[in-house]
């Protein structure tokens, strides 16, 4: 039967840390253990210890037991007695995590778990434990805190296949302690505390990897490899228990350089690392903070990151946990020394601080540095060297089951609220976001978003909005169409729209000479795609002004489908510096080799390098540029097509550029009447009357015109009268010196 008693505070410290309930001597006879509840539902297992300080109908709890039962002090409790059965109840194995009772001004202290288990069994023999109990308890002069992680009670009353009694281990919510338990103790996370013994049980050191992290909550996408690499290097060493790692007298890696375009996930991986690694709150720092004014100070913020980790090692050596320091824009602090004009050289000292506290006389091994940037060609080589830096992993752009893991995450809220209309295909999207970034693709499901809600606000004298469709609302995959085509362009990527410019008028196979350039080109297509021995492949379409060799480079490039198209034309760089064209051509150059299949179309070579017949002249530094680049292989893993065109194969020539094509396609002009009716013919323009006329009219005479220059007279004789077109025609062909009864001028 229960009985009501009075909850109150232990008589003294010396009695609380026996982890019992105080009663009085008369309370209790013939009884160790009680249920007390402070509710019908609740019920919580005590170990009773009689002392005559206590009045008769109070129970005295220490501190930690009245918060984990929820007892308040004088308060009413209900406790009725138990027994238990030693036969079934008796702890086997208990364990529990250790740590230090008051943590602050505590030095790191290791510990013979083998002492520490029999002085405690000694202590608290016969008392009862219960999983998650908290306990307080002394050893060797120092005050210690723990709480029961698990408990394992033998049964001995099991009986084995041969019909003899064997005890049987089994988990228990509670048991009793007996001299043959074994005890075994393991340190808090975060704690100074280090066991050794034979009985320290499971391992004593702490896993780097944080037991709630899931990979899936991260918002990451396609970065699955970046990740695994990261890991690879970087954590590896870290799984493993500190003596394993001294024996094989190994270093952690301290610092990891993540570098690519913008908006592919590098500060998004940077910050999700800190939330799956058991370390102290990452340090999240911008480069251009650092920086100060006064003399010195830009150095002493550098040395304040690593102040604490310096003072944990220094106090608790290798039980020191992890802190991590991430650089975001880190190129704006780590110049290249030397690279900087000005005579205060901040640049250099705030880099050489840097070098010196990551791999210094005075070595950490508590930290972690991760630097971020866009630019890793500007960072100073020795911060990238083994034992700093080390790691450096490229965040390129996503690959489509990477764009596909992307639309996922930024969909997934409006799949769970039912706003993603069914005509939504996610695979459909991921195709038609070739070279888009993370940052991108989720710039995409906002637009898409914004213009499904459009659709619900009018707009006249004032904006109104149609509360009763906005429970109706979804984003359907109109209003993602309409994102790529209005809203978000890559930027990284493809010139397709330049590119359509050209195509505007469609290619016209007039003659002989247009598939045999079609048909070369469907072969170096082939190559790019399929060839593992050519990683660089060039070719360059010559001929006549206005013969369409734009047209056609930006059909081939077009056909290729290669994720990277990029087009690098004259018209584009206007009024550059020679310096300047110089940093433009190279840029397209260095984003094309971060696609793993990349083409270029270098469009009329000559006027990119500034040629004029008159002198002649023309821009040497632009064309050692160039001569490099064309001669430059890819980056290992990654092909690039380069498609030049040039008016000029001669000055090609004397520049020692045009055997840097390997190969070469004579785009010729219309030089025959039957050429030059097919073209009219499919104008479906001229009558077959005037055809004819055409025809008659060229009888005996050469004929020498551009598909560009036709086209463009085709349409003007279009503005004239049915009838009267071709004479038009024919004057405009005289007119421009296009035909003539002479040789070919």
């Amino acid at each position: 039967m229960s009985r009501e008693f009075k909850a109150v505070k232990c008589p003294s410290e010396e009695l609380s840390i026996t982890n019992a309930v105080i009663v009085n001597e008369n309370d209790f006879k013939d009884c160790s253990h009680v249920y007390v509840s402070t509710t019908p539902r609740s019920e919580f297992l005590f170990t009773i210890l009689a002392h005559s300080s206590m009045p008769p109908g109070n129970m005295g709890f220490n501190a930690s037991h009245r918060k984990w039962a929820s007892i308040m002090l004088n308060s009413p409790i209900q406790v009725r007695p138990v027994k238990l059965n030693t036969k079934t109840q008796c702890i086997g194995t208990i364990v529990m995590e250790v740590d230090f009772f008051a943590k602050k001004g505590q030095q790191a202290l290791t510990i013979d778990s083998d002492k520490m288990a029999a002085e405690f069994s000694m202590s608290f023999g016969g008392r009862a434990f219960t999983v998650d109990e908290p306990l307080v308890f002394r050893y060797d002069k120092k005050l210690f805190a723990a709480r029961i992680k698990e408990v394992e009670v033998i049964d001995y009353t099991h009986v084995d296949s041969k019909g003899k009694l064997a005890g049987k281990p089994q988990v228990a919510n509670f048991g009793l302690l007996t001299p043959n338990s074994v005890i075994v103790f393991e340190k808090l996370e975060g704690s100074l505390i280090a066991f050794t013994g034979k009985a320290k049980g499971k391992s004593t050191y702490q896993s780097i990897i944080n037991p709630d992290w899931d990979f899936t909550k991260l918002g990451i996408g396609g970065l699955d490899e970046e990740f695994s690499g990261i890991f690879r290097r970087a954590f590896a060493s870290r799984v493993f228990p500190p003596e394993v790692i001294e024996q094989l007298g190994m270093k952690h890696v301290r610092g990891i350089l993540l570098y690519g375009p913008p908006g592919t996930g590098k500060t998004l991986m940077a910050r999700q690392i800190g939330k799956m690694l058991n370390a102290r709150e990452p340090q999240i720092v911008n480069g251009p903070q650092i920086l100060d004014k006064y003399v010195g100070e830009s150095e002493a913020n550098i040395r304040k990151l690593f102040a604490a980790a310096e003072e944990e090692e220094k106090r608790c050596g290798s039980a020191s946990g992890l802190h991590i320091i991430i650089f975001d824009e880190i190129d704006a602090i780590c110049k290249a020394r030397g690279s900087v004009a000005g005579n205060t050289a901040v640049h250099d000292t705030v880099v050489n601080q840097l070098l010196t506290k990551l791999d210094g006389v005075e070595q950490l091994n508590n930290i972690l540095v991760i630097g971020m940037t866009n630019r890793k060609d500007m960072i100073d080589e020795a911060l990238i060297r083994p034992g700093r830096l080390e790691v450096q992993m490229e965040i390129g752009l996503p690959n489509e089951h990477g764009r596909v893991q992307i639309l996922n995450i930024h969909t997934e809220t409006m799949r769970s609220h039912d706003k993603l209309a069914p005509d939504v295909d996610i695979q459909e999207l991921a195709s038609l976001t070739k070279n888009f970034s993370g940052a991108e693709i989720e710039g995409l499901v906002r637009a898409a978003q914004s213009t499904a809600m459009n659709r619900l606000i009018k707009a006249t004298n004032k904006v109104e909005v149609d509360t009763e469709a906005i429970e109706k609302l979804k984003i359907t995959r109109a209003d993602f169409l309409h994102g790529l085509q209005h809203d978000i362009k890559p930027a990284f990527g493809s010139s397709k729209e330049e590119l359509d410019v050209f195509l505007c008028q469609g290619i016209l196979t007039w003659g002989e000479p247009v598939s045999r350039v079609l048909t070369d080109s469907a072969l170096v297509i082939s190559q790019i795609k399929n060839s593992d021995q050519t990683s660089l492949i060039t070719m360059l379409l010559e001929g006549p002004p206005g013969a369409g060799k734009t047209a056609l480079a930006a059909k081939i490039a077009k056909g290729s489908d290669l994720p990277f198209m990029k087009l690098c034309t004259p018209e584009n760089m206007i009024g550059y510096t020679e310096a300047a064209k110089c940093q433009v051509i190279k840029k397209i150059f260095d984003d094309a080799y971060k696609s793993p299949l990349s083409c270029i179309v270098m469009d009329d070579i000559e006027r990119l390098l500034d040629y004029v017949p008159v002198g002649p002249r023309f821009s040497n530094l632009v064309l050692q540029a160039m001569l490099v680049l064309l001669k430059k292989n890819p980056p290992q893993g990654h092909k690039l097509l380069i498609i030049g065109t040039t008016s000029r194969k001669d000055v090609l020539r004397d520049f020692e550029m045009l055997p840097l094509f390997k190969t070469v396609a004579h785009v010729s002009a219309i030089s025959t009447c039957d050429q030059l009716l097919t073209v009219l013919d499919s104008s479906e323009v001229f009558t077959d009357k005037e055809l004819q006329e055409v025809h008659r009219k060229l009888d005996g005479r050469w004929l020498f015109i551009g598909i560009k220059t036709l086209l463009a007279l085709i349409d003007m004789a279009k503005q004239m009268e049915s009838g009267l077109r071709a004479d038009k025609l024919m004057n405009l062909l005289e007119d421009l010196n296009a035909i003539g009864y002479n040789q070919v001028p």
